[in-house]
């Protein structure tokens, strides 16, 4: 039956982040009271302040978007906080939404959680049939934790927890820090530097023939909602584009956009991750929803944001810089 949001108190966990702050853009046209809560409010780490703020707020329905994500970098540097910080927050917020009677929860995965050698496109009963991808073996395990944990309050309790799983995303709101960005943030960051500088190449991390898929952030949001209103079902749902690219074409076609015209070199030292990552979207399509914007489109947006971005970093350098807060 069909999930009518229209009046309902709805959580947005994560709603800073570019996944969450997307999300809570499209619930704007459902007419229900948008929840949210800064990490001020309530450290989704800690046990206590979640069950706090749940009962205090109970929530109608709840979209668990609220994780630690990262990079390849980020992900080899610090498994330990991306293991324990995802897993906890998972637990912390399907335990405290089964305890005040959440109605339905969306638990937002990431395709990383399959089989770095599962058989293209990938299909949801995939999940647990392989070896992961060991430069993010961490951030999967946390995130294949929070699926078993709705999948287990659904058979045990009853609960009508329910699970995505988003292909890469990209769009407004991204991380840009090279440190700890994923691949579409850090090309842009890097071709733009690139153009501004006068460089004459750029430099792609690998060796540029893995393919993978993409799909904006705002398309991401959209099919949330429409699994909120409409999925209800033990088995997590893809959710992606249906298109793939090699990681060389992408990085041409950013380079393009951002209007770097150099050479784009190789780095074949640095790792590919896996070799191919697609999705079927058969499900998520057969529920009735398809994805409304293509990769160059969103890729220009994305750049928009980008310096948007900047300009507010800016603004904020040059504020610090008359109070006297810079550093020295």
């Amino acid at each position: 039956m069909a999930y009518d949001l229209m009046g309902k108190r709805v959580y947005v966990a994560g709603h800073s982040g570019m996944v969450g702050s997307a999300i809570v853009r499209r619930l704007a046209t459902e007419g229900c009271k948008i929840l949210t809560a800064s990490r001020a409010e309530v450290d989704l780490s800690r046990q206590s302040d979640v069950e706090a703020w749940m009962e205090k707020n109970r929530p109608d329905a709840v979209f668990l978007a609220a994780a630690k994500v990262g990079g390849i970098l980020a992900n080899d540097t610090y498994p330990a906080d991306f293991l324990y910080q995802n897993m906890i927050i998972a637990a912390n917020v399907i335990h405290s939404a089964h305890e005040v009677g959440v109605e339905k929860l969306l638990f937002l995965g990431s395709s990383c959680i399959y089989p770095k050698f599962a058989e293209q496109p990938i299909r949801e009963e995939s999940l647990l049939m392989g070896a992961l991808e060991p430069t993010n073996e961490w951030y999967a395990i946390a995130k294949i934790a929070g699926v078993k944990l709705c999948q287990a309050y659904r058979r045990q309790h009853g609960d009508d927890f329910i699970s995505a799983m988003p292909t890469n995303l990209y769009g407004p709101g991204d991380n840009f820090d090279l440190k700890s960005s994923h691949v579409i943030p850090a090309l842009i960051r890097k071709a733009h530097d690139a153009k501004l500088s006068g460089a004459s190449e750029l430099v792609m991390w690998g060796t540029g023939t893995p393919r993978r898929e993409f799909l904006h952030v705002d398309d991401c949001a959209d099919a949330c909602v429409h699994l909120m209103k409409t999925y209800s079902d033990d088995l997590h749902v893809n959710v992606g584009s249906g298109d793939e690219l090699t990681i060389f074409e992408l990085t041409q076609l950013v380079a393009q956009i951002v209007g770097f015209e150099g050479k784009i070199r190789s780095d074949p030292t640095k790792p590919d991750g896996s070799p191919r990552k697609l999705m079927s979207g058969e499900k998520l399509r057969a529920l009735g929803w398809t994805p409304k914007i293509p990769l160059r489109v969103g890729l220009a947006d994305a750049y928009t944001a980008f310096l948007e971005s900047t300009q507010v970093d800016r603004k904020r350098e040059n504020v610090a810089n008359h109070h006297g807060l810079c550093d020295i």
